[in-house]
């Protein structure tokens, strides 16, 4: 066993962990862990684009929209929060080098995607998770007080008298690390390597929500498992590709196995998904389609380059033919309990994220919030620990930084 020492663990280097990082002072020694290779976390497989408050007028319609794809389950403060900070960090990532699709003009391009009332988010391509991503993670690497240790999984966190006082980490050498630090945050992702068929990477396993009830923290909506209704069908193992609902924002149209239409396309997730499991269950298929008629080629192949790729790859030109598709598990709503601070019902410590539940979702997310709900809330996070940590001794006796 070895004893390490920061002023911050995060546990997970996806958009949440980063942008936590980004956020914290320079002052502070930071560790971050990655359970395997930076590139393989959930951040990097966002498709779509990040939300924003398109301009003053929207606040009203994009309240609403969020709220009733949550089934007006959302906790309306979070839901206020994001979309009051949502311009800040749009802002923000441009500073830092995010290459959203513009105009001519040189304004923001937006896009839509289900259950919203008008065209609000940014893009990148079809991979804006990955240019985000890569774009955070860029940043935090050049920081000399962060050491990040890929290949290295949060197994427990340290406890004293009920607060938070680090984690125990395993390393792919199988040793254990205790790393004692000041505050943690966890940002581990959601629970998609349990099921058998999922958009997400299969290490994500709910380890934090896992250890949080061990340690009798708050979990909050378990059960609010969100299904993406539009996923590549194919009879091979493995994670299932996913294809962005912006496809269905720009024309693409849902088809049963005799060419027609049978669901308004624009609807929010979980009664698209629900429309395609019936219509399979009345054909008796394993899959339905989904056609690019309506959609330029030079839409396409602008906006949606991965997809088209990917397809064609698979046997299936979308310029040509529709494409089949099923319903898959994508997005986990619940997690662990956080208030509008990041601050689980553990003192000294955090969850972001998808492993987080701040009430922004509801029942059922809305398209594109997921970025922008982790990027908002792991700023505050950041925020919250820039607070508390303010007033302590800056070097302690028993007090070093140490990397793995």
């Amino acid at each position: 066993m070895k004893n390490l020492y920061y002023d911050v663990v995060i546990a997970g280097c996806g958009v949440a962990g980063l942008y936590t990082a980004l956020h914290l002072g320079a002052d502070k020694k930071i560790l971050m862990l990655s359970k395997e290779d930076l590139a393989s976390c959930d951040s990097m497989l966002a498709q779509g684009g990040i939300c924003v408050l398109h301009d003053e007028e929207d606040y009203d319609a994009y309240f609403e929209d969020t709220m009733r794809a949550g089934h007006y389950e959302n906790r309306k403060e979070s839901v206020d929060i994001m979309i009051r900070g949502s311009r800040a960090v749009i802002d923000e990532l441009l500073t830092l080098g995010v290459r959203f699709e513009k105009n001519p003009d040189g304004t923001l391009a937006y896009t839509r995607e289900g259950a919203h009332s008008r065209a609000r988010i940014c893009f990148h391509k079809d991979i804006t998770g990955k240019e985000i991503t890569t774009t955070l993670l860029s940043h935090v690497q050049k920081l000399s007080n962060v050491i990040i240790c890929e290949y290295t999984t949060m197994t427990d966190i340290l406890t004293e008298g009920n607060v938070c006082q680090g984690i125990v980490a395993k390393t792919k050498d199988g040793e254990t690390l205790h790393i004692h630090a000041k505050d943690v945050v966890m940002a581990t992702g959601g629970i998609g390597g349990l099921y058998e068929h999922s958009t997400n990477y299969p290490l994500l396993t709910g380890d934090a929500c896992q250890i949080a009830k061990k340690h009798g923290v708050e979990l909050e909506h378990m059960d609010y498992v969100q299904i993406h209704p539009t996923c590549l069908y194919s009879e091979k193992p493995g994670r299932s590709f996913l294809i962005s609902e912006s496809a269905r924002g720009e024309g693409a149209i849902l088809l049963n196995h005799k060419g027609e239409r049978f669901v308004d396309e624009l609807l929010p997730r979980d009664v698209v998904t629900k429309a395609i499991h019936e219509e399979m269950e009345k054909e008796g298929t394993a899959y339905e389609y989904l056609s690019f008629e309506n959609v330029s080629e030079d839409t396409i192949k602008s906006h949606f380059p991965n997809i088209y790729e990917r397809c064609l790859q698979e046997g299936y030109d979308i310029l040509k033919e529709p494409v089949p598709i099923v319903p898959a598990q994508h997005y986990f709503m619940g997690g662990v309990h956080v208030d509008s601070r990041s601050m689980t019902t553990m003192p000294h410590l955090y969850a972001v994220g998808e492993t987080s539940c701040n009430g922004v979702h509801g029942k059922n997310r809305l398209a594109s919030n997921s970025l922008l709900e982790s990027l908002v809330f792991a700023k505050r996070a950041a925020a919250q620990i820039e607070f508390t940590q303010k007033g302590r001794k800056e070097h302690e006796s028993n007090y070093h930084a140490a990397c793995c």
